[in-house]
């Protein structure tokens, strides 16, 4: 019995979807009020470094590059977003994206990948 309980089991982990380890695209940073909530339920802090993905694991630390300056930071995902129609990878903090020295742009074409989990 045990092992028919393992053999389907470890059948539905290998169809789960697989995320990516790196990844490019344009990514934002947004200013939510210092004090509201992240998806993950902690205090949004805007000059933390932590990011919004719309599906990787809440915690997974991120080594996010702005591809024209070439700057990095790593920052950890804390939220879910962008919403899909923006066309957008990711949402920064503003301390991710002062890091980055993308504030002023206020988006930058960015490479991103996956420190831990």
């Amino acid at each position: 019995m045990r092992l028919k309980i393992f053999a389907a089991v470890a059948f539905v982990l290998s169809c789960a979807p697989v995320q990516a380890e790196t990844g490019t695209g344009e990514a934002s940073w947004y200013g939510s009020e210092s004090g509201s909530h992240t998806a993950n339920g902690e205090r949004f802090r805007p000059m933390g470094k932590t990011v919004a993905h719309r599906s990787l694991p809440f915690g997974t630390v991120l080594q996010i590059t702005d591809r024209a300056s070439g700057r990095s930071v790593t920052c950890r995902v804390t939220d879910r977003g962008p919403a899909r129609w923006t066309g957008r990878i990711l949402d920064l903090s503003r301390g991710c994206a002062t890091d980055l020295g993308i504030v002023g742009r206020g988006k930058a074409i960015v490479d991103y990948q996956i420190v831990s989990r």
